[in-house]
């Protein structure tokens, strides 16, 4: 910038420099912010020269501003006008290029005459406002009266007070531009206000539909808060502020009997402390949103200079109170959007139980679309989902919820995790070409005791053994959905009895400090090094089991981001106990491919039911086998083979060498067949079909021990069969 050059100050040190130029800056930011401008500048009045030379810019260009450098008193631009008016002078129109729709312009005036002035460039029609316009005035009292003081004339405080207050100020206002919800702008007050003002408290509440909410507040009592809650009551302090939006100093308990009787039983039974009070509105936009109050333990005069320091201050803490209230409504509504489509719980199944926890971001603007899911599958199968939409946003969250319900829809049709994948491919194709998701979808199947999965850009699930053994397997994942070019890889591996998975979102494992190879093996060592042993979940007490699996995700957590309030990105896991079925509670039979074979499935059935103690079922299920048999006799072919098996639930299956798909038919009253499946429909809790990669499989689920003698049972098979 231009040298500085002030009346009566032909040589300053550099520290006198810098607090100057420390002081101009802040109080042109103020300008800048109370007129809601798009920039400004300050020009200091030179009577040597007769010139206004530029000492500060806030908001544009440096080139932007050099037309305005140095101007003479008699030009006709709103600096000048204002300097030899000694008015707020405003213009329209754009004077410097930089798309201001006008300039308002307010001269500096002090005890001997002008100083210099400052303008704002202005963004929209119109303005400023009176208030507006009252707090350009009070930033300008108050930057002259800074000015002269430097110039060594007297001032109300100490140089170094008055300096002080300002630096504590460039402070606030950039504490203020970072902060992003309401507790952040609370907590930016109380730093950088109570210190430096002498201030022992400080409350800050909002205001809406005629209310006052407490969002924060530091010194007082909690007997006394609920006093700056709730509706507003005339002759209150706090009610004429937001009314006439003008701020109330009150610097003894006797000033306040005197403005505000109805206050003075209030302070004479000790329900309030203080001694001095500041109520400041709190304005944006034109209109006020809150209240802040600073108070003090002893009395206190409050000088011009304050004064105006206050009033200007509680401008800008509108300003930044107003932007956070609507980031945190906006962030609230998208969190309970996330949490609305993530599960509320997670079923506890036969063949496995799991815990989870979902981590938001601990900063950043937005929600994350990251989410798991345990889907149960058919014969005790169990299908374990951890997924991530990337990008932050209520678009990415209302993704995330979209794909989540296709994952369902695609694994009731008992899709392989290839398959499966390829379908969400297309979906995620589909919704153009910005949206990318990673995805990793395992299937545990209890019988076989293996995990088959597929993965789609995502990071690999890890394995914890009996023993403790922990281990990830090395696999090359297919690229992210939106991206990738099915086929997808499966990957299949045995699973001992009693082993964990462990799922993660690259949110866990990767940050900006390491990359997710280093993550994942940090993820390792911490399963290793907390002696996991997945026999202690005896799957005895699914409850006891619950507990364990969810402290252990604590711990991981814990140990892999112990500094949550500095991540950027979400992150959920998951970790699955998983249970394989007894051999005992398995039975297979293999049938012959002609009609004998529905009648040697009734028997093999009736025997079956017979050694596991479920005669009570045995009926019902002679019926389903007769028809999933007589079934395949009529559209299949062989070869058939039949499996039972025992947990919560009796399944009954039955395999053929058809892919063909069975499908219920809607049968005439004058049809002697076409029943089969509806009867299935009927005497099931529920049936399906899934595919195998030459084969097919009917399934049938009911319930134990008391499915089969129900009446309602008895009279939907009797509707059926007698139509």
């Amino acid at each position: 910038m231009c040298p500085n050059r002030l009346q009566g100050v032909e040589s300053e040190s550099s520290p006198a420099v810098e607090a100057r130029a420390t002081t101009l800056a802040f109080a042109l930011r103020q300008a800048v912010a109370s007129a809601g401008g798009l920039g400004g500048l300050l020009h200091l009045w030179d009577p040597g020269t007769a010139r206004l030379t530029l000492h500060a810019v806030d908001g544009i260009a440096a080139g932007a501003a050099r037309p305005w450098a140095e101007l003479r008193e008699e030009q006709d631009v709103p600096p000048a006008r204002a300097l030899r008016r000694g008015v707020l002078v405003r213009v329209d129109g754009d004077c410097l290029g930089t798309g201001a729709t006008g300039t308002v312009a307010v001269p500096l005036v002090g005890g001997a005459g002008p100083i210099g002035a400052f303008s704002v460039l202005l963004a929209g029609p119109g303005g400023p406002d009176d208030v507006q316009q009252s707090f350009l005035h009070a930033v300008a009292a108050w930057t002259a009266d800074c000015l002269e003081r430097s110039a060594g004339r007297p001032p109300h405080r100490t140089p170094e007070s008055g300096h002080e207050l300002a630096v504590r100020s460039a402070e606030l206002t950039a504490a203020l531009a970072e902060a992003v919800t309401v507790q952040d702008v609370v907590g930016a007050v109380a730093r950088c206000v109570l210190s430096p003002f002498g201030a022992d408290g400080i409350i800050v509440s909002v205001f809406e539909n005629g209310r006052l909410t407490r969002v924060g507040d530091v010194g007082y009592p909690k007997a006394y808060l609920a006093r700056f809650e709730g509706p507003l009551t005339a002759g209150m302090p706090v009610t004429d502020v937001l009314r006439t939006r003008r701020p109330e100093f009150l610097e003894s308990p006797a000033r306040m009997y005197e403005r505000y009787p109805v206050m003075t039983d209030m302070i004479r039974m000790g329900t309030s402390p203080k001694m001095a009070w500041a109520f400041l509105p709190l304005v944006a936009s034109g209109r006020a949103v809150g209240v802040a109050v600073l108070s003090y333990n002893r009395t206190h005069p409050f000088g011009e200079e304050e004064r105006t320091l206050l009033t200007t201050l509680g401008a800008l803490v509108g300003q930044a109170l107003e932007r956070a209230r609507l980031y945190d409504l906006e962030h609230a509504r998208a969190q309970q959007l996330q949490s609305a489509l993530l599960p509320r719980t997670l079923p506890r199944l036969p063949a496995a139980v799991a815990a989870a926890r979902y981590l938001p971001a601990g900063r950043g603007e937005q929600v994350g679309g990251d989410w798991f899911d345990v889907i149960p599958l058919s014969a005790d199968r169990v299908a374990l989902v951890v997924g991530d939409v990337m990008g932050h946003g209520i678009a990415e969250a209302a993704t995330m919820g979209r794909l989540r319900t296709a994952v369902h829809t695609l694994a009731d049709l008992d899709m392989a995790p290839d398959d499966l994948l390829g379908h969400l491919n297309d979906l995620v194709s589909d919704l153009g070409e910005d949206f990318y998701a990673t995805c990793l979808y395992a299937v545990y199947d209890p019988v076989g005791r293996t995990c088959c999965y597929a993965l789609a850009g995502h990071p690999p699930p890890v394995f914890v053994h009996p023993d403790g053994t922990v281990h990830s397997p090395v696999v090359s994942p297919d690229p992210p959905l939106g991206a990738a070019t099915p086929p997808f890889a499966v990957h299949e591996l045995p699973l001992p009895d009693g082993s964990l998975v462990v799922l993660c979102t690259d949110g866990l494992i990767e940050s900006d400090a390491q990359d997710a190879e280093r993550g994942l093996a940090e993820l390792l060592r911490v399963l290793r090094r907390s002696a996991v042993r997945p026999a202690r979940f005896t799957g005895a007490d699914q409850e006891a089991d619950v507990r364990g699996l969810a402290e252990l995700c604590d711990t991981v957590v814990s140990e892999l981001l112990p500094d949550r309030a500095r991540t950027t990105d979400d992150a959920a896991l998951l970790i699955a106990h998983t249970r394989a079925l007894p051999a005992d509670d398995i039975a297979s039979f293999g049938l012959p491919d002609d009609p004998r074979a529905a009648g040697q499935a009734r028997q093999l059935v009736r025997d079956q039911l017979s050694r596991w103690g479920l005669d009570d079922l045995s009926a019902t299920t002679e019926l389903l086998v007769s028809e999933l048999v007589g079934n395949v006799i009529r559209h299949a072919r062989g070869p058939m083979r039949l499996r039972l098996l025992r947990s919560r639930i009796l399944t009954c299956e039955v395999y053929d060498g058809s892919l063909s798909t069975p499908r219920i038919r809607h049968a005439a009253n004058t049809d002697e067949g076409g029943r089969g499946l509806q009867l299935v429909a009927a005497l099931s809790r529920r049936w399906g079909a899934r595919y195998l990669s030459d084969a097919k499989c009917i399934w049938t689920e009911q319930d134990i021990p008391d499915g089969s003698g129900r009446p309602e049972v008895r009279d939907r098979v009797s509707s059926i069969v007698h139509r």
